[in-house]
């Protein structure tokens, strides 16, 4: 039976990336029954619609979403970043964002990230805007079961890799509310796992110590503010953006997961044929291994191998074909 996705290709290049993903996945021996929505940044623009409640609705009968990047320059920040991609987080609880890296030097490593409270839950607001008194608040939402489900996963996922090392980042120094949680909650939860090797690293060490010593994780799990930095700076060491897939899990598959490159729409490229489709690419073969397809998944992630970095489009969709010709022969 095929696989039901939907395709949001969305803004800029997002159509571009998410074309040549389905391509490989396809020539890798996918079969896909897609639907195309059209939403994103140009939708806004065209009927002011973002992510209605029925096309959200629409959504939850597919086993899989995929998405190419949202976001075009004539619309204000935050607008289709909370309207769209948190709004699809928060009503699909999509609770772990899961980010994989591989080095140069061949180490791999993941990040998971809380995926639907801390910061971008969206608690605070403004008082006395635009006077020279104003006040902006911004609040943290952690609770015991958001930290906890991200923390027990984490845990899942490194007993089931060679190492079995799972590391906490926070901030528990100055965070001592939040922070305090997710330490206590971490603590606990490992006492289930005394397989399972355990550290703990402040948010601004783990920043120094992924560029000076990346090697030293396996697996990370951290907050949604301190997820999105440091996996940012995790494809900046693994070879750049257009390299970095994402997934961003509903484990009990209650709702469909959403696969992204994230990358953004890069706007000033887009119709050129200049987009990396790598990333998105890689984001397809993290929804294969999702849907259990894990040995067309790995025949995905082989053929993005040593794939040109830069280049137009079609000559890097082209070597990644290649590859993938040369692993079925």
């Amino acid at each position: 039976m095929p696989h039901k996705i939907a395709v949001i290709g969305g803004d800029g290049i997002g159509p571009e990336v998410t074309a040549v993903a389905l391509d490989v996945m396809r020539a890798a021996g996918a079969v896909l029954d897609t639907t195309d929505f059209r939403l994103g940044g140009f939708r806004y623009l065209e009927d002011g619609v973002i992510l209605p409640d029925e096309i959200l609705e629409e959504l939850r009968r597919y086993e899989a979403i995929l998405l190419g990047a949202v976001g075009t320059p004539e619309v204000p920040p935050g607008v289709i970043e909370r309207g769209l991609l948190l709004k699809a987080r928060f009503e699909l609880d999509l609770y772990v964002n899961l980010r994989p890296f591989v080095l140069p030097n061949g180490h791999e490593f993941v990040v998971i990230r809380e995926n639907t409270e801390g910061t971008y839950a969206g608690e605070g607001g403004f008082l006395r805007k635009g006077t020279a008194d104003e006040i902006a608040t911004q609040g943290s939402v952690n609770t015991r079961k958001g930290a906890e489900r991200c923390i027990r996963y984490g845990f899942e996922l490194a007993r089931s890799r060679t190492r079995k090392h799972l590391t906490l980042v926070h901030k528990t120094n100055v965070l001592t509310f939040s922070g305090d949680l997710w330490d206590r909650t971490f603590q606990e939860v490992s006492n289930e796992y005394p397989d399972v090797e355990t550290a703990y690293n402040h948010v601004d060490a783990a920043c120094i110590y992924f560029v000076e010593d990346p090697t030293r994780y396996e697996v990370v799990v951290t907050d949604n503010l301190f997820g999105d930095i440091l996996t940012d700076l995790g494809g900046a060491i693994s070879g750049g953006i257009g390299l970095a897939a994402s997934a961003n899990l509903n484990p009990e598959r209650m709702a469909p997961s959403l696969f992204e490159p994230v990358h953004g729409s890069a706007p000033d490229i887009a119709g050129k044929g200049l987009a990396n489709p790598t990333a998105a690419v890689l984001s397809g073969a993290m929804m294969l291994d999702f849907l259990g397809e894990s040995v067309i998944a790995e025949r995905v992630r082989m053929a993005c191998e040593g794939v040109p970095s830069s280049g137009r489009t079609e000559e890097i969709a082209s070597a990644i074909h290649n590859n993938l010709v040369q692993d079925q022969t």
